[in-house]
């Protein structure tokens, strides 16, 4: 069996509707996420702030996409 390397530590509070903050042990300010663009209307939501979704950042940890 393989030698564990890493666990990630998070604490996540949901602030307001969508809104959430990750605190991820070792960095101080949180990473914040919500809804925007197609999640939002999926969801019917019409966000105060659009942020990035929990989604956006696995895709961009796993591919990423260029940007035009």
């Amino acid at each position: 069996m393989a030698e564990i390397i890493h666990v990630s530590k998070i604490k996540i509070i949901q602030d307001k509707g969508p809104v959430r903050r990750a605190y991820i042990e070792n960095f101080p300010e949180p990473v914040r996420y919500g809804v925007h663009g197609g999640l939002k209307q999926f969801y019917g939501l019409e966000p105060e702030e659009e942020l990035p979704t929990t989604l956006d950042h696995v895709i961009a940890a796993v591919a990423g996409c260029p940007l035009k």
